[in-house]
């Protein structure tokens, strides 16, 4: 079917700042027998020291320093191959548009609709298909106790909830709350690659109130083992706080059953090749870190142990890049490919997530037609990162 280019025009609203109001209390000194009162000011605020670091800093900043050759040798020697094919471009001159500003709070959705009953507790099929002929009316799904499928070789435009969202070809979703993945445990299929995003606590999720986070320690309540196959890749974003790193590497993998094999840096530069953040800098770094393991299973191809891969990063928050063509040469081409804790969908995986066709709506993407003789259209995503290129970082001689 075809997808249909809609004119849609966005407003971006962003909500004003918020001015703190700070209340100093009052120093004056109130003396009960004679009403005297003291004016004393209020004391300034003592400035930090550069020195004073609590363990996690410390932690944070030993981790930064044992990685950042590494991250410096493989991304210059990625930055000057991106260079040379035009990839990137030291001149950056693009031009972005305003990003898309609908709004559907799907994780509110799926928080109600934990009240329903599941379809398999009544015997029903947990998986429906997206029917070519249903076009853009495709209104009846149960989005949040099945599995929805699919099955075409081209994408397609449906009607869910009264919004128009892109699906994806050959892929699959469920919609739902952390505590309603019983219809993904019981689809019956067994995964070559697992990808998890997870909303890590940490103070600037708790400021900017994106997105609600989940405490580390209720991972361990993924049935990961229900749905990896044997020897399934297990492949894990962290954030650059050294205790999720080790919450990984040492509670979460072992719980599971997953050996930890590698860990992986994902570096983000600008369009001309720089870094978006300053390599050393004391609060955001330019790269972020992957924990890759294998469940059960001897490693048949041999993984390097440190790797880093360089992309122009989504303009769209938290926006990750697609890890299939890295990680393809590890799985196979014809791996089956989950991925936990999605906000967007890829072509010929499962996602499972309670935002996860959040990026999927119609105004996150520029409809362009095809070619092809057949009644199909492609689209690009609105913000979307360049290609990435990766390879392992240098070994000394």
């Amino acid at each position: 079917m075809a997808a249909h280019s809609n004119n849609v025009q966005v407003e971006k609203v962003g909500n004003p700042a918020k001015k703190r109001n700070v209340t100093v209390s009052n120093a004056a000194l109130q003396r009960s027998e004679n009403k005297t009162t003291v004016d004393c000011k209020p004391s300034k605020k003592r400035k930090r020291k550069c020195n004073d670091l609590n363990q996690g800093e410390i932690d944070s900043l030993a981790f930064h320093h044992k990685i950042r050759s590494a991250i410096l040798e493989g991304t210059k020697s990625l930055v000057d191959a991106g260079l040379s094919c035009e990839y990137l471009s030291e001149v950056n001159d693009a031009q972005e548009g305003p990003l898309p500003s609908h709004e559907c709070n799907l994780a509110a959705l799926c928080d109600m609709a934990k009240e329903l009953p599941l379809v398999s507790e009544h015997g029903e099929d947990p998986v429906q298909f997206i029917e070519s002929e249903d076009g853009c009316s495709t209104t009846h799904l149960d989005l949040f106790t099945r599995i929805t499928e699919n099955c075409m070789d081209f994408a397609m435009e449906v009607m869910l909830m009264g919004e128009k969202y892109i699906i994806p070809p050959r892929c699959a979703f469920l919609l739902s709350d952390f505590a309603r993945m019983q219809p993904l445990v019981g689809y019956g299929k067994f995964f070559d690659l697992i990808v998890l995003d997870p909303p890590w606590e940490n103070k600037s999720v708790k400021r900017s109130g994106r997105y609600s986070f989940l405490p580390s320690s209720q991972l361990k309540r993924l049935p990961v083992p229900l749905l990896a196959s044997t020897g399934c890749v297990v492949v894990t974003w962290v954030t650059n706080r050294p205790s999720h790193l080790r919450f990984v590497r040492d509670e979460l993998y072992p719980h599971w059953g997953v050996e930890v094999l590698a860990e992986w840096f994902w570096v983000k530069v600008t369009r001309s090749g720089e870094y978006v953040f300053p390599l050393d800098s004391p609060h955001k770094k330019p790269y972020e870190v992957l924990v890759l393991g294998r469940y059960r299973g001897k490693t048949e191809l041999p993984m390097e142990e440190q790797r880093v891969i360089v992309s122009v990063p989504s303009a769209l928050h938290s926006h990750k890049p697609s890890l299939s063509e890295v990680l393809s040469p590890y799985v196979g081409a014809d791996a089956r490919c989950l991925e936990l804790f999605a906000r967007s969908l890829q072509p010929g995986w499962t996602s499972w997530g309670n935002e996860v066709i959040k990026f999927q709506h119609v105004s996150y993407y520029t409809m362009e037609p095809t070619d092809e003789p057949t009644d199909t259209a492609t689209g690009s995503l609105h913000g979307e990162s360049s290609p990435h290129f990766s390879l392992p970082p240098p070994t000394p001689d």
